[in-house]
């Protein structure tokens, strides 16, 4: 089981958009795929076809009162895909998270006990709290959606410096696939410069 995470601080870049396409075209390929909703918002779920309605058990419940995670798996509208949605509740778990011991390893136990997926593809919140280190502690590697805009390099530093820590301390396995230029205009100079500059900086 391959587990993918879309993870970058910045709101706005197309991480919900990115996960969500990610997870379909895998599934088209034949192959079972898992998408996390890992952000409060609950937009991945939304994505994929599952209403508020219908999210009876979330990856809330999963972190915070440790039920299954097979359990809180939906069919999305996508075939071979399914779905462990988020709610607004979700948003509390940064703080409840604090409380438990090996917090940061919470999502990657409850994923060991996944079944039927052959790749998991986590959306990751718009922060580096818990829930963001979770994922990073789960997941095999990374993609970063990054907006050709002027602060997005600084945003990118940060982010980089916390998956250094991880590498180091929680998951020596985690590998950066790579960095995803999105909102990419090549008539807007700017994003030519962003471009120049995220290439020059990261190389291969």
């Amino acid at each position: 089981m391959k587990i993918i995470a879309v993870a970058n601080q910045k709101g706005g870049v197309a991480k919900t958009t990115t996960a969500v396409n990610i997870a379909a075209a895998i599934a088209h390929k034949g192959l079972k795929v898992a998408l996390i909703d890992l952000d409060p918002q609950g937009n991945a779920s939304t994505g994929v076809g599952l209403s508020l309605s219908e999210r009876a058990n979330t990856i809330y419940d999963v972190l915070v009162n440790n039920i299954d995670i097979n359990t809180a798996k939906y069919k999305s509208s996508v075939d071979n895909l399914v779905v462990v949605p988020a709610d607004i509740d979700l948003s509390a778990a940064e703080v409840e998270l604090l409380r438990i011991n090996n917090k940061e390893f919470i999502l990657r136990n409850a994923l060991s006990k996944l079944v039927d997926a052959d790749y998991v593809i986590i959306d990751c919140p718009p922060s580096l709290g818990q829930l963001t280190l979770n994922a990073l502690s789960a997941a095999d590697s990374l993609i970063i959606p990054m907006q050709c805009e002027f602060y997005a390099l600084e945003g990118l530093s940060h982010l980089l410096k916390t998956v250094d820590i991880v590498q180091k301390n929680l998951n020596r396995k985690l590998k950066i696939l790579g960095v995803l230029l999105s909102m990419h205009d090549k008539r807007n100079r700017l994003t030519e410069q962003v471009e120049i500059d995220v290439r020059s900086c990261l190389g291969e």
